[in-house]
């Protein structure tokens, strides 16, 4: 029996940084699909890479791998089994979370490596790309 299944979000992906002074971009929430961190010092965005930000810096080309939920915010270890499952396969993640579930982003050019070596460990992943 397979463990968690993970799903290959069809769309690519930036991460941005602005200060952390900077407002929240409207075409930032106007996305279907977004993630927001603030610190004191610096606003984190991830969007796809449909939306356009003006930032200080951004990274682009990461692939989503969703964990299929929901899971239980009482739930211990799954994220850190995954991230040594891509960790061994020296696949870089940048993870990012909601209530109901996690999402583990790679760089595109890794998403080959990192599905070989989930499936390899018993997880399932939905719209594999090869």
């Amino acid at each position: 029996m397979p463990k968690q299944t993970l799903e290959v979000l069809p769309q690519s992906f930036t991460i941005h940084s602005l200060d952390g002074d900077s407002d929240i971009p409207a075409e930032v929430l106007k996305s279907p699909l977004f993630f927001l961190g603030k610190t004191q010092d610096e606003l984190s965005i991830v969007v796809p890479d449909s939306v356009s930000i003006d930032s200080l810096e951004s990274d682009e080309n990461w692939k989503a791998l969703e964990l299929i939920g929901p899971l239980h915010l009482s739930m211990v270890g799954i994220m850190a089994q995954i991230g040594a499952v891509l960790a061994k396969a020296k696949v870089s993640i940048f993870v990012v979370s909601t209530f109901e579930t996690d999402f583990f982003l790679v760089k595109e050019n890794k998403l080959n490596d990192a599905q070989k070596a989930l499936v390899k460990a018993g997880y399932s992943v939905r719209g594999m790309v090869s």
